[in-house]
């Protein structure tokens, strides 16, 4: 039987990722690139990003049919406790708990680098991904209007935003991820695996 299976994702990951990213791509406005990345490109952005935060894919029989990642929000050092989070998933594999258990890993981990605030920015006619983030905990935080044109019209995007953490005085600078207790990595890692074994068992 297939089984889900959550872990960290490795720049060797670039086709199959993008293999998830290509329909949102070509068919939405989920996200404003015009064009698909080629695979060089996206394994550049996976070793980019895994030196500073998690990223981490979900398989379904072998195959990644999902992933998420931290990023940076702004540049400037008083945003240095801020970071942007995304999840995408195949459309064959939405609506069964995947990205709320991928989000879980994530913010257990980002949370343990060191960052207090996660912002998302949300198209604001994605009514399912709107909801999927308020029931995690974010909460609107404004509209930027008409930010973004593609397939032939203006798009307005909501901005979200999460505390993962007390914003106390004086906190020491997040950690990269690359330099994390490995341990706590595997436990929070193992724990997902838990939970999408469950979703596995009830299908």
């Amino acid at each position: 039987m297939n089984e889900y299976r959550i872990r960290l994702a490795a720049v060797n990951d670039a086709e199959q990722v993008l293999n998830v990213y290509k329909p949102y791509v070509q068919q939405t406005a989920s996200t404003f690139e015009y064009d698909v990345p080629s695979v060089e490109e996206f394994r550049n952005r996976i070793a980019k990003i895994s030196a500073k935060y998690p990223y981490l894919v979900c398989e379904y029989g072998g195959e990644i049919i999902g992933y998420a990642y931290g990023s940076t929000h702004r540049e400037r050092m008083g945003y240095s406790w801020c970071a942007e989070t995304t999840v995408y998933l195949s459309e064959a594999h939405h609506r069964r708990g995947i990205a709320r258990i991928l989000y879980d890993a994530l913010f257990a981990l980002m949370k343990e680098q060191g960052y207090k605030s996660i912002y998302v920015s949300i198209l604001s006619t994605n009514a399912a991904s709107l909801a999927f983030h308020r029931s995690m905990g974010f909460e609107d935080i404004g509209m930027f209007r008409n930010v973004g044109y593609k397939l032939g019209e203006w798009h307005s995007n909501i901005w979200m935003q999460l505390f993962l953490d007390e914003h106390y005085v004086e906190p020491p600078l997040p950690t990269a991820f690359t330099v994390i207790d490995k341990g706590l990595t595997g436990e929070v890692i193992a724990q997902a695996n838990e939970r999408v074994k469950m979703l596995t068992a009830m299908m």
